[in-house]
């Protein structure tokens, strides 16, 4: 690392050209540019390529990561990650000139400012404006499971919203839970929500062959079971037989297990509900 990269990681990774005066020559740091080793983002600010193309959107136009960009930063699950950095800039500024992203006009706290990223509270209501139901309610599970933020707090904050988005952040606040274990959970789950299918419960703990086995949708009246699969949880022989016993003893205890896959639930939706419904009627 070059002296012009060290005193802007001293920095935090930026600065504009008034910090730098006294601590860089203009020479230096074209050359550190030249190098690829320092961006330009904007007329008189600098920054390393290292903050990642979001937080240098979000520096270059003096506003904070936000909607789904701000999701990925919080390790929030997504469908699609955005093709361009989500900024929000302040109300009624007039943006400076910046690199390709898409941006969105609002208040920003101090905090939001600092961090140049938007509170989690604010993503995951912003991802309901944004994003369909279903991927909406994934994030907000997510959210919701790191124990960083209370349903409480964000049905009240969806009550309280305004604007365009709000019924479906009304709802997502309404169904969101702390229990859901994967992306592809809350989508399974969402489905159910859509169609009108009551009585299933995340997470339903069920004893089978003397063993505690925990279902990702489980309905107790019916006994069916609802599992999300993936294929990360297949990846050696042990975790595949252990998968298969027990599968063996649910169904063993009398229970119904009907698997979907990601591109059953993400692709064939209608399927997915047909299927469990005629599940139902023949239990």
């Amino acid at each position: 690392m070059t002296v012009v990269a060290e005193i802007l990681a001293r920095l935090g990774g930026c600065a504009t050209a008034a910090q730098l005066v006294g601590l860089v020559s203009p020479g230096a740091l074209k050359a550190a540019m030249q190098r690829g080793e320092v961006e330009r983002l904007a007329r008189g600010v600098y920054g390393l390529p290292s903050l990642g193309a979001d937080r240098l959107a979000a520096i270059a136009y003096d506003g904070v990561v936000s909607y789904t960009s701000a999701a990925t930063a919080w390790g929030l699950p997504l469908l699609v990650r955005p093709e361009k950095p989500h900024v929000t800039v302040p109300a009624h500024r007039r943006p400076r000139p910046g690199r390709p992203a898409e941006l969105h006009w609002a208040a920003v706290s101090h905090e939001e400012r600092d961090a140049r990223l938007t509170g989690l509270l604010r993503t995951v209501l912003d991802c309901s404006r944004l994003l369909p139901f279903g991927e909406a309610l994934a994030v907000a599970d997510a959210a919701l499971a790191t124990g960083r933020l209370a349903k409480e707090e964000l049905e009240a904050a969806a009550e309280a919203m305004r604007g365009p988005g709000r019924p479906n952040a009304v709802r997502v606040a309404a169904t969101a839970i702390t229990r859901s274990e994967s992306f592809l959970e809350s989508m399974l789950r969402s489905l159910l929500i859509g169609a009108g299918i009551e009585d299933f419960e995340p997470q339903v703990v069920v004893y089978a062959g003397g063993i505690r086995v925990r279902v990702d949708l489980g309905h107790r009246a019916a006994r069916i079971a609802l599992e999300a699969e993936g294929y990360e949880f297949h990846g050696s022989p042990g975790a595949f037989a252990a998968d298969c016993r027990r599968y063996d003893d649910l169904v063993a205890a009398g229970w119904l297990v009907l698997r979907f896959t990601y591109q059953q639930v993400i692709g064939d939706p209608v399927w997915v509900i047909e299927t469990v419904r005629a599940a139902l009627v023949g239990r």
